[in-house]
């Protein structure tokens, strides 16, 4: 399993609607997405800081979802709400329980 992490920083008075535009925009969109997992938002309201975390059967879906256009569509849907441009990242998934 792969995982992609996306750290942003939104904007403090905006984090409801972040997570609102993820929770009813973005997660229905990705359960179409071949190799998607599942995925996990961790926010720190205190300072608009947010890690997204979605899960790939494999880092080739992960990067055939990226290369697709998928990945900064789904972005653009925040860019109001960012204070800053976002990280991405990727990991092989070594252990879960």
């Amino acid at each position: 399993m792969f995982a992609r992490l996306t750290i942003v920083q939104v904007k403090i008075d905006k984090m409801d609607e972040a997570i609102k535009v993820g929770e009813e925009n973005v997660i229905p969109a990705a359960k179409s997405q071949k190799g998607y997992r599942g995925a996990y938002l961790l926010t720190d309201r205190k300072t608009g800081k947010g890690v997204f975390i979605s899960l790939w059967d494999s880092e080739d879906d992960a990067i055939a979802n990226e290369q697709s256009g998928y990945y900064q569509e789904q972005l653009s849907k925040f860019k109001d709400l960012f204070a800053a441009s976002p990280v991405r990242e990727g990991y092989e998934v070594s252990l879960q329980d």
